[in-house]
C-alpha cells in the first residue's frame, strides 16, 4: 500500500485543503527536524559571473551542485566526468532551465593528469567544486587500489590543475567517514584532505578547502534508497545493528553547505 503525506488535521476541519497538497513521502520527511537554510546573498556574491568548474558533475552531489550554481548566474559551468550518460542528463537539464548559460561538457577521468593539463590550456575556472569519488565502502574494500587511483591521485591531479589555471578557490567534497577511517574508503579521502591541507599551507593564489558530509538522503546508493527497494522486494531490511545512530542531511542542505564555504 502507497503512503500520502496529507494535511494536518486541522487544516482538514478549517476545509483549507487542496488535492495537489497530498503528495508521496519524500527523504526530507525522514529528517524528524527543520531543514537548515543558508543566506543565497553570500552564495550568489560568491558564484554570479564566475567561470565555475564541477567534478562528478553526473553524481546524486555533482549534479545537484549543478542546479544550485546554474540559479546563481555564473558565467559558465563546466561540468567533468567520466559517466556521458549522466553527464548529458544534467547538461540537458541546465541547457532547459538556464537557456543562457554556458555548460561545457568535459568527459574525462580525474585520475588523467594528460586530459586535465589539455582542459587547462582551454578553461579558467575560478572556483572547482571537486566531488568526483569513489564512495561506497564494501566495493572499496574489494578495490583497494581504485579507491587509491581516484580519491588519492585524482585529488592531487585536480590539486595541480586548480593551480595551473589561477583557480580562486578550490572545495574537496569529503566525508564522515573520513574521521579516524576504519576503511580503505575513509582512508583514501582522509588522505585526499591531508592533500588540500597541504596545498592550502603551501600559499599561492587559491584557496584550499575541505567539506565534510554525514549521510545525504537520497544520494545513489545510500540507505533510504537501498531500504525503499527492499521494502518493495518484501525482504529484511540490512540494519547493521540495532544500537546505530545515523545523522542525516538533505542534499540541498549539502550543496548549500559546499558553497558557503
Amino acid at each position: 500500500m502507497p503512503f500520502r503525506i496529507a494535511p494536518g488535521i486541522r487544516a482538514i476541519i478549517e476545509g483549507d485543503v487542496h488535492f495537489a497538497q497530498v503528495r508521496e513521502v519524500a527523504p526530507e520527511d525522514l529528517l524528524g527536524r527543520e531543514t537548515v537554510s543558508f543566506r543565497a546573498g553570500d552564495a550568489r556574491a560568491l558564484i554570479h559571473g564566475r567561470s565555475v568548474m564541477i567534478t562528478g558533475a553526473g553524481g546524486t552531489i555533482g549534479a545537484e551542485l549543478c542546479r544550485r550554481v546554474g540559479e546563481l548566474e555564473p558565467r559558465e559551468l563546466l561540468l567533468l566526468g567520466r559517466g556521458e550518460n549522466s553527464l548529458h542528463k544534467i547538461s540537458q537539464e541546465l541547457a532547459s532551465r538556464f537557456p543562457h548559460l554556458r555548460t561545457p561538457v568535459l568527459i574525462a577521468d580525474v585520475r588523467d593528469q594528460e586530459r586535465l593539463d589539455v582542459f587547462a590550456t582551454r578553461h579558467r575556472p575560478e572556483l572547482v567544486f571537486h566531488a568526483a569519488a569513489h564512495k561506497h565502502v564494501p566495493l572499496m574494500e574489494e578495490n583497494p587500489e581504485e579507491a587509491v587511483f581516484v580519491n588519492v591521485r585524482g585529488t592531487a591531479n585536480l590539486i595541480r590543475f586548480a593551480r595551473r589555471v589561477g583557480a580562486e578557490r578550490f572545495v574537496l567534497i569529503s566525508t564522515d567517514k573520513a574521521v579516524a577511517p576504519a576503511s580503505v574508503m575513509g582512508a583514501t579521502k582522509r588522505v585526499a584532505e591531508m592533500l588540500v591541507a597541504a596545498a592550502g599551507r603551501a600559499g599561492g593564489r587559491t584557496r584550499f578547502m575541505t567539506v565534510r558530509f554525514g549521510n545525504v538522503l537520497g544520494s545513489r546508493g545510500s540507505v533510504v534508497p537501498l531500504f525503499q527497494a527492499c521494502i518493495r522486494r518484501g525482504v529484511p531490511l540490512p540494519v547493521t545493528d540495532d544500537r546505530m545512530t545515523r545523522y542525516f542531511m538533505t542534499v540541498k542542505e549539502a550543496v548549500l553547505l559546499v558553497i558557503e564555504t
